[in-house]
């Protein structure tokens, strides 16, 4: 009995020792087959990585990964995307500042070389000549004060998209902060024999913004109305409405085209090339209003039709 418990206690145990031998092989080889796999696959990711980075791939799809990285496939092909849409808002940054900065350079040119040609004609003996000197240096004051304007609304428009233009909005009382404007612009209107009209405002109307900001807007606005309506008159309306008063610039003007209505907000776009300098315009004025009024949480709205005038609004809580 003895010896029987003993052969298989022996047999047991080495069967044991082989049984164990065996799970421990097949746990190696399992080991090294998925350490194989998991090579092959982190392999096929730096792959796929150094390709993203030297802009091998086109299109998401043609990234691949193994069945049991889907959840990996996905975030890769999502930082892919990422990455194109950086690159593309980085070349349209780029081209909108050298663009800028072409744009910056030639309204810059312009007025310097028209005072450098007046102070030279001036330098070289038309000085003593009582019929053009003060002409000429009218002209170049003109455009001294062009490139003035030109550099203060280039501030405006850096500080506001920097983010350094503060705000500051409180209540006021509409109709006399209108008065004051309209009292300010209407000696440019009457040289033009322009109407220059205030629609009566409700006296004690608070309308909420920034005071100073909001002033650049409206002398913006009905500048532009004056500078290009050439016979007839310019209407400011404040229109109440349930939570907000619409402020309203109306000329009867020379209008706009649709095809330009779209544009007139961006920097230094012109309907009038020519013109628009004649006037003195800077092509920032508008930029600068749809700038402000969007800090305000409002945006610019323009009805124009051409030979006919044009309207600008835009709401301001009350």
């Amino acid at each position: 009995m003895v010896i029987l418990t003993s052969l298989f206690f022996h047999f047991t145990l080495s069967n044991l020792i082989v049984y164990t031998i065996t799970f421990f092989l097949i746990d190696i080889i399992i080991l090294y087959l998925i350490g194989d796999k998991r090579k092959k696959e982190i392999e096929d990711i730096k792959n796929i990585i150094n390709s993203i980075q030297k802009n091998k791939f086109t299109s998401p799809d043609e990234i691949k990964l193994s069945n049991t990285l889907v959840e990996l496939e996905g975030n890769i092909k999502a930082m892919f995307l990422r990455s194109q849409n950086d690159i593309e808002n980085l070349k349209k940054l780029e081209q909108v500042r050298t663009e800028f900065l072409g744009n910056v350079s030639h309204e810059l040119r312009t007025p310097i070389f028209a005072i450098q040609g007046y102070l030279e004609t001036l330098l070289d003996g038309a000085i003593n000549d009582s019929k053009v000197n003060k002409n000429f240096l009218q002209k170049a004051s003109h455009h001294t004060q062009n490139l003035n304007n030109l550099l203060n609304d280039l501030i405006d428009i850096s500080m506001i998209e920097s983010g350094q233009m503060r705000m500051s909005f409180r209540y006021f009382n509409i109709a006399e902060y209108l008065q004051v404007i309209v009292n300010d612009l209407k000696p440019h209107a009457e040289l033009k024999n322009i109407e220059l009209i205030l629609h009566k405002v409700r006296k004690d109307l608070q309308i909420f913004g920034d005071k100073i900001r909001l002033k650049q807007v409206m002398t913006n606005l009905i500048s532009n109305a004056i500078k290009y309506t050439e016979k007839g008159k310019v209407e400011i309306i404040v229109e109440e409405e349930k939570n907000h008063g619409r402020i309203i610039v109306r000329d009867t003007g020379l209008g706009i085209s649709e095809d330009n209505l779209d544009r007139i907000f961006e920097r230094f776009y012109r309907v009038d090339k020519d013109r628009s300098r004649t006037v003195g315009g800077t092509g920032l004025g508008l930029a600068i209003v749809k700038h402000i009024l969007e800090a305000h949480k409002t945006r610019i709205e323009v009805k124009s039709e051409l030979g006919k005038g044009s309207e600008f609004s835009f709401l301001l809580k009350k």
